[in-house]
């Protein structure tokens, strides 16, 4: 399944840029998120930085078809490559679990402000219920990078 989702900033690629390459932001996110746990990691590389979030979140509310798969929590490991302002590669893997999430994030100007785009591949390997899990990591992602996108426009704001 292919997840495509676009966001807007009021500031400039290059402030988004910082914002996401900042660990106090990253951080800021994942309480947001209410993980259970996180060990972010943000390294500068050059022009660019490499972003990895080693999480474990809730897995409540999820539907039971699902549940039985991933249990109470799930860990997930987040990894963005970041070889200047213009993008980076993204991964996402689940240890012990059948999910693949690969793909890229762009930003690129938009008027005064800022134009983010997220592709993703989603793939899970699981006979007759890839197609359901895959549209509940779909919708779930989507959550968690509206989250992103609300404490990014505070962030922005200088609401840190």
């Amino acid at each position: 399944m292919r997840l495509h989702h676009e966001i807007t900033y009021e500031a400039t690629p290059d402030e988004v840029f910082e914002m996401l390459g900042d660990k106090a932001f990253r951080v800021k996110v994942s309480e947001a998120l209410d993980v259970v746990s996180h060990d972010i990691d943000v390294t500068r590389t050059g022009e660019g930085f490499t972003f990895v979030n080693d999480h474990v979140q809730k897995t409540a509310g999820l539907p039971s078809f699902a549940a039985k798969f991933t249990g109470d929590t799930t860990r997930a490991i987040q990894r963005e490559v970041w070889e200047d302002s213009s993008g980076a590669t993204v991964t996402i893997d689940s240890p012990g679990k059948p999910a693949q999430i690969a793909g890229t994030i762009s930003l690129a100007p938009n008027g005064s402000g800022t134009l983010e785009t997220i592709e993703l591949d989603l793939k899970i390997k699981i006979p007759l219920l890839a197609g359901k899990l895959e549209q509940l990591l779909h919708d779930t992602i989507v959550e968690s990078i509206d989250v992103e996108h609300a404490v990014g426009q505070a962030w922005l704001r200088g609401e840190r």
